[in-house]
């Protein structure tokens, strides 16, 4: 990864580019990293506080995947045992709306989390964590299995000197059938984040905030850059609420299209 910063009238601004693959071959130049990163940094030079209001938020695939983490903590074996999970009654509901997936592909060809056994040295296999917006499982090691009268199902994850945790493979949410062009200018306005900074969670409620940046956007183009917003939920309405874009790539072991929202809270000026 590469990150820039670029200055003008005395204003900062930085951005980034990076990339996670198996292989060198698979990746841009780094030349063409950094000209990503550059062109991003200086787009965002000029950039304006929002007034506080309630918007449409475009989550950019660059940060998405942060709402995955969101969900995997939420249904940890450990989380649900200890009874620290907004999920913790939600098994076998319906969590997402209809046609949401999430997928956990362990065999992927070339995929960075790509393995034939868990940290117990359990098999795993392909999982849908959420079928159709419906939540399937718990994310088990040996321990909270027990503690949930469940067997493990190939999720442990195992540290040096720390206890057993849970962790994914390849994780993905399955793309939608709209671009994020198309979903901008269905909501008309609102704001596209780009980066997030000090995610605040609250595992009992799913209560949610955290501090972007991004851009602007009105009558489905970009408007200008804005800085210093805080987004605010609760995650239950968010998950039924999401719109997963078009644009998934797999560069990682959890990897989102571009997301919407509509109806957030943005606390700015």
């Amino acid at each position: 990864g590469l990150a820039a910063v670029a200055e003008r009238d005395g204003q900062m601004e930085r951005d980034y580019d990076s990339w996670s693959v198996r292989f060198t071959k698979d990746r841009p130049t780094a030349a063409e990293i950094g000209i990503t990163a550059g062109e991003r940094t200086i787009s965002r030079l000029g950039s304006r506080k929002l007034k506080t209001q309630k918007a449409a938020v475009l989550y950019d695939r660059r940060v998405s995947a942060g709402l995955l983490g969101a969900f995997l903590s939420a249904i940890s074996g450990p989380s649900v045992a200890r009874g620290v999970s907004f999920l913790k009654d939600r098994m076998g509901e319906q969590v997402f709306a209809d046609g949401i997936h999430i997928i956990d592909d362990p065999f992927r060809p070339m995929g960075m989390g790509s393995r034939s056994h868990d940290g117990e040295g359990l098999p795993v296999r392909e999982t849908h964590l959420i079928d159709n917006g419906r939540l399937t499982t718990w994310l088990l090691n040996g321990p909270s299995a027990r503690q949930l009268g469940l067997e493990p199902n190939g999720f442990s994850a195992l540290g040096f000197g720390d206890p057993p945790g849970v962790t994914t493979s390849n994780l993905y949410l399955k793309a939608g059938d709209k671009t994020p062009g198309e979903l901008v200018k269905a909501v008309g306005k609102g704001l596209l984040v780009t980066d997030m900074f000090g995610p605040s969670i609250n595992p009992n409620t799913g209560d949610y905030s955290v501090g972007v940046s991004g851009f602007w956007f009105e009558d489905g183009e970009i408007a200008y850059p804005v800085s210093e917003v805080t987004i605010a939920g609760d995650l239950p309405s968010m998950f039924a609420r999401l719109i997963p874009a078009s644009d998934l790539e797999f560069r990682g072991t959890r990897d989102a299209p571009s997301i919407m929202i509509e109806d957030m809270s943005l606390a700015g000026s």
